[in-house]
């Protein structure tokens, strides 16, 4: 029966096994500098059957091992090394080994042996000693290495045990496909909503999502205001991208045959003119990058890799027909869907429109966004501030995220805790697709903004389970969707890149929109509670290990906007983490697109 394997490092581990004499220490003696010369730096783990030692009796670190030190450790300019004592029954478990093992310093750690360990493994199998298979009775076999004799079914991938690179290839592609046991990735499926339970954060994104329609008013502007706008119809391409077969670079055309010595160079070629006529198969041009390659030539030879002598030109070895060529079409076809509509404009999109000889697009028109805060307590910036006041920053953050989501921003200012003021700000604002206050959606005795919204409108009253951001309200005024976010200022941010972000996303036309995750390694303890999301602010970086890395601004008040600006990203633990250790997986939603 195999032992369940958990691999406790952020780097991949592969195994080799095998039955005795088959040859694993041969094969990696082989393997190692071959992955090496390759770039992957290699920690190996050898499973040894019997009593071993690595150092010779009358050495020091010998003889204090013997005297009873449990831990002896052994260092020079050149290496360090650690022996410890740890007698168990049985196999020694391979996760407390991973776990010795700097994983900073390394991109991958071979295994050889273990072969009864749920880890992903290849077998070596050599038919003439006649041992039986041990993928038969493993599903973490991987692949076989073996010879020629050796029979495999279709299904199981077979590698050449004599041959090292090949198998330095196909552990290369594992390399590069393997992904790092997550942390709970925030789900996308929910369970329908009820509006009188606190939600998840899921459970409240889709069904606000459920509640847009997105807009259907079409506009044809011009290049130079398309910034920002999403796509309402397809870009059909009208042109081959590239419109001819050209040259890739500088160099000579010509129809390669290796049979033929020399070609005679009848002209040069420069971008935007053309030969006018076939070559003959013993025909060269000079050709610059982007020039149109003449009809006859199908390959394009740099010069540093011929010689041309009285005008005759010799190619060196090792030409491979069809190089450097840039076939017609080969990026974006005549009539080819060039950008579907839904499709946000940024400047690469505006540039492979005008490359292609656009004018102008078809674009949906800009969501208007009221927005205002509420709260006696709050003081407009730029004016004294009031005793017992704080000045307002949600208006201005709300209103920033808005404008670089590319929407039309209505200001109301700052609306007096009233009933009466309340209901008259509303209804001014309910001819804007989407209303956006700030504050005053808890439970408190003078928090309006569910009173008059029942009355004008409609309301889900939404509490989430999360953290920064528990209240928050939305509804429909006509036919205005209306959010009420929290007061804290790192609340109405987290808020609103939760919920307000995906519904102005899909008005705008952005179907297919989803928040951008990426997994990264912790650098710190992280602490939630089950049942609740988590979003903290933090900073990630590429670490030396090529991957990426994360760890908070610090202090996570929720009314700290500081530790907005310090952040790059938000550290999102799932309602089903009450904790992260360093080095496990955690997702992240950088700041990238929007802050």
């Amino acid at each position: 029966m195999t032992v369940p394997f958990s691999n406790p490092l952020s780097i991949p581990v592969l195994g080799f096994c095998a039955y005795s004499g088959t040859g694993k220490t041969t094969l990696l003696k082989q393997l190692i500098p071959e992955l090496n010369r390759r770039g992957l730096r290699l920690a190996v783990i050898k499973h040894a059957h019997h009593n071993f030692d690595v150092d010779i009796p009358g050495k020091d670190s010998y003889e204090m091992r013997k005297a009873g030190a449990r831990q002896m450790l052994v260092a020079s300019h050149v290496r360090w090394a650690l022996m410890t004592e740890d007698a168990v029954d049985g196999d020694p478990q391979l996760p407390h080994l991973l776990a010795q093992i700097e994983a900073d310093k390394v991109d991958m750690v071979l295994v050889e042996g273990f072969k009864k360990l749920e880890l992903p493994k290849i077998e070596l199998h050599r038919a003439a000693h006649g041992k039986p298979f041990i993928y038969e009775h493993d599903d973490n076999i991987l692949a076989v290495a073996c010879c020629d004799d050796t029979q495999l079914p279709a299904t199981m991938a077979r590698l050449d045990l004599n041959n090292v690179g090949a198998i330095a290839d196909y552990v290369m592609d594992y390399v590069n496909h393997w992904q790092p046991a997550m942390a709970h990735r925030p789900q996308t499926t929910v369970a329908p909503a009820q509006t009188n339970q606190t939600l998840t954060v899921a459970q409240g994104v889709q069904a606000i999502v459920d509640c847009v329609n997105p807009l259907t008013e079409i506009q044809s502007l011009p290049l130079q205001q398309l910034a920002g706008k999403v796509l309402a119809q397809d870009a059909i391409s009208p042109v081959n991208v590239p419109q001819q077969t050209n040259s890739a670079m500088d160099g000579f055309a010509l129809a390669y045959d290796a049979n033929i010595e020399n070609y005679q160079i009848v002209g040069e070629v420069l971008a935007g003119h053309n030969f006018g006529r076939p070559l003959l198969a013993t025909e060269a041009v000079r050709i610059m990058t982007g020039a149109p390659v003449p009809a006859g030539a199908d390959t394009v030879i740099p010069k540093e890799l011929t010689t041309e002598q009285a005008g005759q030109l010799q190619c060196e070895p090792g030409v491979i027909v069809g190089q450097h060529v840039r076939l017609a079409g080969e990026d974006i076809r005549q009539g080819a869907t060039a950008l579907s509509a839904g499709q946000r404009l940024g400047a690469a999109e505006i540039g492979l429109l005008a490359s292609l000889g656009f004018a102008n697009a078809n674009v949906y028109r800009r969501p208007v966004i009221a927005v205002f805060s509420t709260g006696d307590e709050v003081s407009q910036p730029g004016e004294p501030l009031k005793p017992d006041c704080i000045y307002d920053a949600n208006r201005f953050t709300i209103s920033a995220m808005a404008t670089a989501l590319g929407c039309e921003v209505v200001d109301l200012g700052i609306i007096e805790d009233s009933e009466a003021a309340l209901t008259q700000a509303l209804t001014q604002a309910a001819t804007a697709d989407v209303i956006i206050s700030s504050g005053g959606v808890s439970v408190g005795n003078a928090d309006y903004i569910k009173t008059v919204l029942a009355k004008i409108g409609r309301i889900n009253f939404w509490r989430i389970n999360m953290r920064p951001g528990r209240p928050l309200a939305f509804g429909q005024i006509n036919d205005a969707l209306f959010f009420g976010l929290p007061g804290n200022p790192v609340a109405v941010m987290v808020s609103f890149l939760q919920f307000v972000q995906p519904a102005l996303r899909k008005l705008a036309g952005e179907h297919q929109w989803q928040a951008p995750l990426l997994p990264a390694i912790s650098d710190q303890p992280l602490s939630s509670r089950i049942g609740r999301s988590e979003f903290l602010r933090g900073v990630y970086h590429l670490g030396h290990d090529g991957r990426l890395h994360v760890s908070t601004t610090g202090p996570q008040g929720s009314g700290m906007l500081n530790s907005m600006v310090k952040a790059n990203c938000l550290i999102v633990i799932d309602d089903a983490d009450d904790a992260i250790a360093p080095g496990q997986i955690v997702y992240i939603q950088p700041f990238a697109d929007l802050l």
